[in-house]
């Protein structure tokens, strides 16, 4: 049974184990930022560098940018049925991955607004997870959509958005 639930996540274009290491990654990063920020405030340097003002405003800078990622990219997951075409409208317009990248610009934004570097460092660990998960399922994604998903990928960044207009014969 596990199996067969495995197969049809492959299917669908998930990683069979991606959802269980989000979990992991979101529990383990909420246990380290109370932890740290709260208690025993070991690794709250950032803090004192930047004014509470700043750190805040870095926060709801980053919230309001993953909420728009989270609620654009949601298309791909809900519902009864994924997508089977592409999906190149809303976040995924500018990026491949919108629901990995909120979930690390929240991280990173309740990480800065505590000024916890033991947060940020955790966020490196779940970053290289994330872009092991990403990379497995774009391969999942070229198999199933082929040349419509390799020429996505062209035009548009994994993390961060590709800027258009420069093309590769026009540097100098």
């Amino acid at each position: 049974m596990t199996r067969d639930l495995d197969n049809m996540k492959e299917k669908d274009g998930e990683h069979p184990k991606g959802d269980a290491v989000q979990m992991i990654g979101l529990v383990a990063f909420v246990v380290v930022w109370v932890v740290d920020s709260f208690f025993l405030q070991k690794t709250t340097l950032l803090a004192g560098f930047f004014p509470l003002y700043q750190r805040l405003a870095v926060l709801v800078l980053c919230a309001g940018i993953a909420l728009y990622l989270f609620k654009s990219g949601h298309v791909v997951v809900s519902g009864d049925t994924r997508p089977d075409r592409v999906v190149s409208t809303g976040a995924f317009r500018y990026v491949r991955h919108p629901l990995y990248l909120g979930s690390m610009l929240l991280y990173f934004a309740f990480s800065f607004a505590t000024g916890s570097l033991a947060c940020l460092a955790l966020i490196l660990i779940m970053a290289a997870l994330y872009n092991y998960i990403a990379t497995y399922e774009e391969k999942l994604l070229v198999a199933k959509l082929g040349n419509e998903y390799v020429e996505y990928i062209k035009k548009t960044g994994k993390w961060f958005p590709k800027i258009s207009g420069v093309s590769k014969g026009s540097r100098k």
